[in-house]
């Protein structure tokens, strides 16, 4: 198969893709793949095999042919491929919560010599960085991450960019507790498909959708939260999009449970428990029994939640997430307080505490806890987060745990 004929496949696979017959696109890109002797023909068949099936979340699948694609991008010997090609190992690795090995990946596609890939792609490494920094809950370093990813979004005009960072910065302030920026990014996002995002695929409007539902939710606006999460479920499940249900399915577990709505709650909670294990999504498992743990408590069978607990806890240890293990500790230690177990008690108590430090969750100013409770929240440009009450009462110049200057507003 010559260089024309290359091109006019993977075209029509990339047809058959958008019009969702994903099976037989995948079918001509394995045939391309199969039979092409053109090195950049194989190189981009491979993009798109990777893309298709982390849509699909089929990670493992995904990170094989990643691995496929550094291989040939080395025989093309040209560092613009080689820079596209560690960036999707990148992404394999965050989709099956490997965030170390996704640092690592990262940091050797800044580390190429300079590209004409770099200024597109340089976005993107950053904010798969800044997810994977999330995923272990080092949050100075995530938000860092993900403000060099909206500069050069806004540098390079790039709007698709600018609305997947949105989202995870919807993300990263839902976990740390600012409910007003946790629904302000993903706003931003869905403004950003209005506007422009009539040639994209619809995974972004879903995508925006799901975050500002998760963010209604925190915010005790169950109504929008239900009506958000409908739009994003619709979504994917009309382009079989086995992550993004998997994440609705939780979403809408934990909406029932604010309702108080347990019986309905369960089984949602096992519909997404059930994808997230298929796809090997391990933080989302992390969040599934974290909500049915809170279930149990709520309906009085503690040893049920301590079993739901002692899995989650499990997985967390096992990718590095620290919020997990705080959230679950927190959770043990009312259990055990209820139970009057006082040497477990205080074993999760000096956890909890440990946690909070390690994931620098407490206010430089005031040294309070941050995301114990919804608060307003201000980043610095050195990205140590601060209550925002505090960096407006005490006027300071300098970070209080960095001595930076603070004379400019963060960005985010």
């Amino acid at each position: 198969m010559g260089q024309d004929q290359t091109k006019q496949q993977i075209e029509k696979g990339l047809q058959l893709y958008q019009s969702n017959h994903t099976e037989k696109a995948l079918q001509v890109w394995m045939k391309v793949l199969e039979k092409s002797s053109d090195l950049v023909g194989r190189f981009r068949v491979l993009g798109c095999l990777v893309t298709a099936h982390s849509e699909m979340g089929r990670y493992k699948e995904m990170l094989k042919f990643a691995v496929v694609q550094i291989d040939t991008a080395r025989e093309l010997e040209d560092a613009n491929f080689l820079l596209e090609s560690y960036l999707n190992l990148a992404r394999s690795n965050e989709k099956l919560c490997e965030f170390h090995k996704t640092i690592s990946y990262c940091k050797t596609c800044l580390g190429l010599p300079g590209t004409r890939a770099a200024a597109q792609l340089g976005g993107q490494v950053s904010l798969s960085m800044g997810n994977a920094f999330l995923g272990l809950s080092l949050f100075q370093k995530a938000l860092e991450s993900f403000e060099k990813a909206l500069r050069y979004a806004h540098n390079n005009d790039d709007a698709m960019l600018e609305c997947r960072v949105c989202c995870s910065l919807g993300s990263f302030y839902a976990q740390v507790k600012d409910y007003e920026k946790a629904l302000f990014f993903p706003c931003k996002a869905a403004e950003l498909v209005n506007d422009y995002g009539k040639g994209w695929s619809l995974k972004y409007r879903a995508m925006s959708q799901y975050h500002m539902a998760v963010a209604y939710r925190l915010l005790g606006h169950l109504g929008s939260a239900m009506e958000c999460c409908e739009e994003s479920m619709k979504i994917a499940l009309q382009h079989g999009d086995r992550p993004l249900q998997a994440l609705c399915l939780l979403c809408f577990a934990d909406i029932h449970r604010s309702r108080g709505d347990l019986e309905t709650a369960f089984p949602r909670y096992d519909s997404a428990m059930s994808i997230m294990t298929e796809i090997g999504n391990r933080l989302g498992q992390v969040q599934v029994l974290l909500g049915m743990a809170k279930c149990w408590v709520a309906r009085k069978a503690l040893d049920k939640a301590l079993d739901a607990i002692e899995r989650a806890q499990d997985l967390a240890e096992e990718v590095g997430n620290k919020l997990g293990q705080l959230k679950l500790h927190c959770l043990s230690e009312g259990i055990y307080r209820s139970k009057g177990l006082q040497r477990e008690l205080r074993a999760h108590v000096v956890r909890f505490h440990e946690c909070v430090e390690e994931t620098e969750l407490y206010c430089g100013l005031c040294g309070e806890s941050i995301g114990e409770k919804n608060s307003r929240l201000q980043a610095l440009p050195c990205s140590h987060i601060f209550h925002l009450r505090c960096l407006q009462n005490n006027g300071t110049r300098t970070c209080p745990n960095c001595r930076r200057s603070s004379m400019k507003p963060g960005f985010v």
